[in-house]
């Protein structure tokens, strides 16, 4: 089972019958980020997948083919989660928003789930670096690579597009598909969550060194943190969204991050230890 088909069945088995009443109120896709509100009123995110979309280059005709936007609005969020067609990247961001938003409903409403959760707090608190450290980073998250270079260790990133990188980035640069050795070599991996949006998570979760250190953080990775420990994940960072409707009309006008954190969504961290 893939992480997405274990959160979800993990999210029915804790929300019992009122997971089959639950549908999807609203879809936004946005530049940055897919959002979604359930009928409860809860609401989920995701990196909006925006490079894996070759037909918003070249041919959108070819885009609703698989997976239809317009249908999401009313559909049970059953039948959203057991959508075919996985690899359409919008369907995926849909669906991880919905297990997000379905988390918010376990953590928000359901007396948090049995989970430890702080908030608000920032995943990268997590990190600590000792002189020495190795360090990965999947994905060229900013205020991580800020946090590397504060520390002087050994670090690298992991990225598709150097184009990302700046200055004296460029020279802790690694391809993506050069990755698997310096994962395994690493004493601290970052990830983005992204990287379930780009379907490849799973892979550089099993090319990580099994001895370090992990973070997954990022609004996509909000959900239910099972599937995420049990591939030697140590700490979750996600978010809690807080107001739905003003943060999806915020992510529909092109928002980012930066214009929703703290005031719309709370930062979360969830660690293995601390699951009860």
């Amino acid at each position: 089972m893939t992480i997405i088909k274990e959160a979800a069945a993990l999210l029915e088995a804790k929300l019992g019958s009122s997971f089959e009443d639950l549908t999807i109120e609203r879809l936004v896709v946005g530049l940055f980020f897919t959002g979604v509100k359930l009928s409860n009123g809860r609401g989920g995110i995701c990196f909006t997948p925006v490079k894996e979309l070759p037909e918003a280059v070249c041919c959108p005709t070819s885009a609703g083919k698989g997976f239809d936007p317009t249908k999401v609005n009313g559909s049970a969020v059953r039948a959203i989660l057991e959508s075919r067609g996985q690899g359409k990247p919008i369907q995926v961001a849909t669906q991880i928003a919905t297990l997000n938003a379905l988390s918010a409903t376990v953590f928000l409403d359901e007396g948090r789930g049995g989970y430890l959760i702080e908030e608000p707090r920032d995943a990268l608190d997590d990190v600590h670096l000792e002189p020495g450290t190795r360090a990965a980073v999947v994905g060229a998250m900013v205020p991580a690579i800020r946090k590397l270079k504060q520390a002087r260790v050994d670090y690298s990133v992991i990225e598709k597009d150097p184009r990302t990188l700046k200055g004296d980035e460029l020279a802790h640069y690694v391809p993506a598909k050069a990755a698997a050795p310096v994962l395994h070599q690493a004493d601290t991996v970052i990830i983005t969550g992204a990287t379930l949006a780009t379907g490849t998570l799973e892979e550089i979760l099993d090319a990580t060194n099994p001895e370090a250190t992990v973070i997954v953080l990022g609004p996509s990775s909000g959900f239910v943190p099972e599937p995420l420990f049990e591939r030697n994940v140590d700490v979750v960072g996600g978010v809690l969204v807080k107001e739905t409707d003003a943060l999806l009309d915020v992510l529909s006008a092109g928002g980012s991050g930066y214009h929703f954190f703290d005031d719309l969504a709370s930062r979360t961290v969830i660690r293995r230890s601390a699951q009860s």
